[in-house]
């Protein structure tokens, strides 16, 4: 196992501080519609697409390590939120909102997995 400096965990902290301050933003700015907990799938979007662009331009950023740990492991650590998708989706289930529930779980998973896989070339 590869070690870490404190340095390091400083910055995946700093950086998942941001994240997690940005989807708070997110929660305020974006609203329920019809139940479907917007802010949520936005927040899990928006750090797959920072993702997206890490990864297809990291070779022209020069970055060090450190860098790329405060952007991919602490800032979309703490912007996604796989906790509150699923509090969100057991909520949904337990009020009977079965439709939205699959529809959330869904357009969470599919959309933002295409994403992944459809943006980021494969290294060969």
């Amino acid at each position: 196992m590869e070690r870490i400096s404190l340095t390091q965990l400083l910055v995946i902290f700093i950086g998942g501080g941001v994240g997690s301050v940005v989807r708070y933003g997110f929660s305020l700015l974006f609203s329920k519609i019809n139940a479907f907990p917007l802010s949520t799938f936005i927040a899990n979007l928006t750090a797959c697409f920072v993702l997206i662009i890490f990864f297809l331009f990291q070779d022209k950023m020069l970055l060090s390590s450190t860098w790329r740990m405060l952007i991919t492991v602490g800032f979309c650590g703490g912007l996604s939120t796989f906790s509150t998708f699923s509090f969100e989706t057991i909520q949904l289930i337990k009020s009977g909102n079965w439709n939205v529930a699959v529809i959330n779980i869904l357009v969470n998973v599919i959309v933002c997995g295409l994403c992944i896989y459809y943006l980021i070339p494969d290294k060969k």
